[in-house]
């Protein structure tokens, strides 16, 4: 039989069939290989075939020969498996830093990694969700520059932004660029956000990535107040991305919301057992209405015993909500 000008591509052809068309309920036989390279313009022989199949299986494909009525051939080994595919779909498809657009184009790139059979069941979960997703197609750009920066240890330049009534982008400061050293970057409450320290503000801050535009490294050398800072101490002390004046806090704390603690302030909190169903803890917190939150959902159950000075100013901030609200009533 001549060959056809395609012959070099056969093998790579033949696993790409297999990798798109089979799976552990989905073989293919070899009479149905040699039609699919046909419909490719590529001509096979049935030995070549098994030649091919044993050369990939020889590379470390994990191809499998089912017998039943008749023989077939599968993919029985991928890199991801279906369930953790869907894993990353779920986390993707949450994700409200990325937009709609990328969304479908990451799901769509997952979907390679599986047979076409399975990927209809990785569609029909995805589609099942209907979040709030970011209108800044730019924040994958945005994210390698900050990644660059702080592994090469580089200041950086960028424009900050909110929204309008209209919707509309509105840059803070009138568009003038912020200049800030990139510490780390992480995810909180479904945003992600840089870390920094901004020397015109003398201290750490942070800023939400998908609000960030004109992302540059600069090639000033970062503030030393960026080094050995650590991450996981920020976030235990930082509610909800809220910044606020430090202060190390007293709480006395019921035994049911030990889990809640150790959730906040992580397994390292010290925890002083006081009396039979409470015990104390002391943690710094930046101050912020996120925390705040926080303390009043508890009722009772937890009480703050230092510093006088923030038992002060919750009274304040109740004796003002109680105060509007009976004027609402009115």
């Amino acid at each position: 039989m001549p060959k056809s000008s395609n012959q070099k591509l056969k093998i790579l052809c033949l696993l790409r069939i297999l990798q798109d068309h089979t799976d552990e309920t989905h073989m293919l036989s070899v009479s149905e290989l040699i039609s699919k390279l046909a419909d490719m313009g590529i001509s096979a022989e049935r030995k070549t075939i098994y030649d091919d199949i044993e050369t990939l299986r020889q590379f470390g494909f994990d191809i499998v020969m089912e017998k039943s009525k008749s023989y077939g051939y599968y993919i029985a080994t991928r890199d991801f498996e279906l369930p953790e595919l869907k894993l990353l779909a779920d986390a993707v498809q949450s994700s409200k830093f990325i937009t709609e657009r990328k969304t479908m184009q990451l799901i769509k790139k997952l979907e390679g990694l599986m047979s076409k059979h399975d990927a209809g069941k990785l569609r029909r979960q995805v589609y099942v969700q209907n979040r709030v997703k970011s209108m800044n197609e730019s924040i994958y750009y945005s994210v390698d520059a900050l990644h660059e920066a702080i592994s090469e240890d580089k200041k950086i330049s960028f424009k900050y932004s909110d929204y309008d009534i209209q919707k509309n982008q509105v840059f803070r400061r009138g568009g003038e660029a912020y200049i800030v050293s990139p510490a780390a970057l992480t995810w909180n409450e479904e945003n992600y956000y840089l870390i920094a320290y901004s020397e015109e503000r003398r201290s750490i801050a942070h800023y939400r990535v998908d609000r960030m535009s004109n992302v540059h490294k600069l090639t000033e050398t970062r503030s030393p107040e960026v080094s050995g800072f650590k991450l996981a101490e920020y976030s235990k002390k930082v509610f909800g991305m809220f910044g606020g004046e430090e202060t190390e806090v007293k709480l006395r704390v019921n035994n049911k919301l030990i889990g809640g603690v150790i959730d906040r302030f992580g397994k390292d909190v010290i925890m002083v057992p006081d009396a039979e169903n409470h015990f104390t803890i002391r943690v710094s917190v930046a101050l912020s209405p996120i925390f705040y939150g926080w303390l009043f959902q508890f009722g009772d159950l937890c009480e703050i015993l230092e510093p006088q000075s923030l038992k002060d100013d919750l009274i304040v901030k109740a004796k003002e909500f109680l105060a509007r609200l009976e004027n609402e009533a009115n």
